[in-house]
């Protein structure tokens, strides 16, 4: 037990923390309790202390002061060990643990996460805890890494949730540096996925110890020799990964963080009262080294996290290397340059504070090895050293993978441009891009040509996440379609190279071969899926711009009932031009209202994106045709009125469902001539030309 004086009287949730004053209130594992009062003439406190020494050990925490010998009845006890200020500050820092949760998509972190919360005593008020966007919460997917705090047995540990969706590998990237463990979750009947690889590869490369979670084996398919050869398989991954000696005696747990256990011995249902996850807990304690840090050198941080408080503008986050740090400190922020290092700003702690569970608590300092989040500077951004003024050593960056996929933003100037949003302007498109690029590592944004902006990032869904976020926030803009980066080495041109794991039905293999031979991948590997009959797993090297559009090509041609999971692999020689993978498209060339009478004739030509009494405009695609080759079409066109009747003249129209794209979707179809136009109501697809007659001199024009 470890107990802190403090000078005033605390909520009984207050966080323990070590001050050098002397009260008779103290902190007794979070809640505060009176020792009684000073009598004058004994000079000495009522010893109510005595009381809790004889149940559990106590640390008793103070300066030399505060030892002296009219409070020597205070420890002249078997159960109460005196240390210094200095002393405690030593031995939290040896009870802090920093862990970060990896994994493949969909495997379990989030939900191990929820667990982990409540099993240390959060409250949580809703599923996914962690997932505090909007997006995640609707499409139950993590976007942003977070990070917070629990305890467990009188340690802290601070946990960080991370993405599993490889186009979010580097909000993994930038977060492996603040934690020196990780919890590696694999389902236990998908075994290790092209994903796990990616975040494992990043865990073992910054020196994590790890920790591996065999998760979901409650699920009837899953038996002690499946996770047996799971274990083998990620063993194997571990050694080709380069894994040292240390990192490969990793233990291994069994769990089912839906049901809320681990165990360390397989079962599929633990006994009640070890169903839940305090064995998890333990091996973080027992595993998990304290940080690698100096609580006696001056402060210095390394910015991981940044986000803007409408009060408190930037809060900067990061785990503090050295030193210690308090409200009111003076700091200044730098950075690397070719030339040395930069001072960005000068400034001092206004705010600090921690996520203690699902809530933000404000602390009056902190200790090398923790994790906080600070208010006092408004320049310096992720990736940039807050420091003691006396310090100009910049701390190193985490490197990150290079962005493989990239779009231009630009104004909205098509004919209905301005009527739904409110930010029209290329500047505000670039002030906000801006914006994004500073929190988020894996964005570059490069400024062009009339207003426009190259977005260069790490896939469709990252880049589609922004677009959704941007357009929710009221701005309207035109894409264009997501352009591979290709790379020139030695005269040889290289493209960035993925890896493909897809899990489908027998039937299904031959039609998700073909048309991936069309986008030139190569097939690694090709087995039974254990524990499921009738199911294929193939593993496949594709280039990124391969399979730029190709899940909704996967998801028809499975119906629905095929699983595919892609990462970044490494750039390879190029691999040659795409098989046709499109047909051509109906283009309006009338604006005004879409009507039926138009549209019932226009089903005979292709699949329609567009219902009667939308706008449509010049140029506007309204439809895919059922030929390759591109189509004028009239969707306006009102049907003809005389004086004169026949029978089955004026029956209803019926039309076919149109086809109406998601925002990943119309970023996945969309050719190199055509642009997605996006607005806080619609989404659009156009030709990059309007005019009729100008595309048809850019299609004659000759090619470079």
């Amino acid at each position: 037990m470890l107990i802190s004086y403090t000078s005033n009287t605390f909520p009984t949730d207050y966080v323990p923390t070590v001050f050098d004053n002397f009260s008779a209130n103290v902190v007794v594992d979070g809640s505060t309790v009176n020792l009684g009062l000073w009598d004058t003439a004994a000079k000495k406190w009522i010893p109510e202390l005595r009381h809790y020494a004889s149940n559990v050990p106590v640390v008793l925490v103070g300066t030399k002061l505060d030892l002296r010998d009219d409070k020597q009845f205070l420890i002249d006890h078997p159960g109460i060990t005196p240390i210094t200020t200095a002393q405690a500050k030593v031995l939290s820092h040896n009870r802090l643990r920093n862990v970060a949760v990896i994994a493949h998509v969909d495997h379990g972190k989030t939900t191990l996460m929820d667990r982990l919360l409540r099993q240390c005593g959060a409250d949580i008020p809703h599923e996914r805890a962690m997932d505090s966007i909007s997006l995640e919460r609707e499409r139950g997917i993590t976007i942003a890494s977070k990070v917070t705090s629990i305890s467990w047995k009188e340690n802290e540990l601070n946990m960080v949730d991370t993405p599993g969706h490889a186009d979010f590998g580097g909000e993994v990237e930038r977060v492996v540096g603040m934690v020196e463990g990780a919890i590696l979750v694999v389902d236990a009947g998908e075994g290790p996925l092209a994903q796990t690889k990616f975040v494992l590869a990043k865990a073992l490369k910054y020196g994590l110890r790890p920790i591996l979670l065999l998760n979901k084996v409650d699920r009837p398919a899953v038996s002690e020799e499946r996770c047996n050869e799971v274990e083998s398989l990620v063993f194997d991954l571990f050694a080709n990964l380069g894994a040292s000696e240390e990192q490969l005696d990793f233990p291994v747990l069994y769990a089912s963080a839906k049901e809320g256990w681990a165990s360390t011995t397989f079962t599929k249902e633990p006994p009640s009262n070890s169903k839940n996850m305090s064995e998890l807990l333990d091996a973080i304690i027992n595993h998990v080294p304290p940080p690698r840090a100096s609580i006696e050198a001056p402060f210095q941080m390394l910015v991981s996290m940044m986000e803007r408080d409408f009060y408190l503008g930037r809060i900067l986050t990061g785990r503090i290397s050295a030193g210690v740090i308090h409200i009111g400190d003076k700091i200044h922020g730098i950075r690397s340059t070719d030339s040395g290092v930069e001072k960005i700003e000068d400034g001092k702690v206004v705010k600090l504070m921690k996520k203690q569970g699902t809530n933000i608590v404000m602390i009056d300092s902190a200790g090398a090895g923790d994790i906080v989040s600070m208010a006092g500077l408004t320049i310096p951004s992720i990736g940039h050293t807050v420091a003691n003024p006396e310090v100009m050593t910049a701390l190193p960056t985490v490197e990150l993978d290079p962005p493989t996929i990239s779009m231009t933003f630009s104004v909205n100037d098509s004919p209905l441009a301005g009527r739904d949003g409110t930010h029209l302007t290329g500047g505000k498109i670039g002030s906000r891009l801006t914006a994004e690029a500073e929190t988020n590592l894996a964005i570059n944004v490069i400024p062009g040509l009339s207003e426009s902006y190259e977005v260069q990032g790490r896939g469709e869904l990252q880049l589609g996440i922004l677009i959704e976020n941007m357009r929710r926030e009221g701005f309207e803009l035109s894409v264009s379609p997501p352009k591979v980066m290709y790379k020139t080495e030695k005269g040889e041109k290289l493209e960035p190279l993925e890896e493909l794991t897809i899990e489908v039905n027998e039937e299904h293999v031959g039609l998700v071969m073909e048309a991936l031979s069309h986008r030139r991948a190569e097939v690694i590997d090709m087995g039974p899926v254990a524990g499921h009959p009738g199911r294929t797993r193939l593993s496949l090297t594709c280039p990124s711009r391969g399979l730029v559009g190709y899940r909704s090509v996967f998801s028809s041609d499975t119906r629905g009932t095929g699983f595919m999971h892609r990462a970044f692999l490494t750039y390879a020689k190029y691999r040659g031009p795409l098989g046709h993978v499109r047909k051509g498209v109906l283009v309006s060339m009338g604006h005004g209202t879409i009507t039926a009478h138009a549209l019932m004739s226009l089903e005979a030509r292709g699949t329609l994106f567009v219902t009667p009494g939308m706008e449509s405009y010049d140029g506007m695609i309204v439809g895919e045709h059922s030929r390759d080759t591109d189509l004028d079409v009239n969707p306006v066109r009102a049907k003809e009125l005389s004086n004169m009747r026949s029978a089955g003249k004026d029956e209803n129209v019926k039309l076919s469902p149109p086809r109406l794209m998601t925002l990943e979707e119309a970023i996945g179809y969309v050719a190199s001539d055509e642009l997605i136009e996006v607005t806080p109501k619609t989404i659009r697809l156009r030709k990059r030309y309007l005019d009729a007659n100008k595309r048809k001199a850019m299609r004659n024009r000759p090619k470079d």
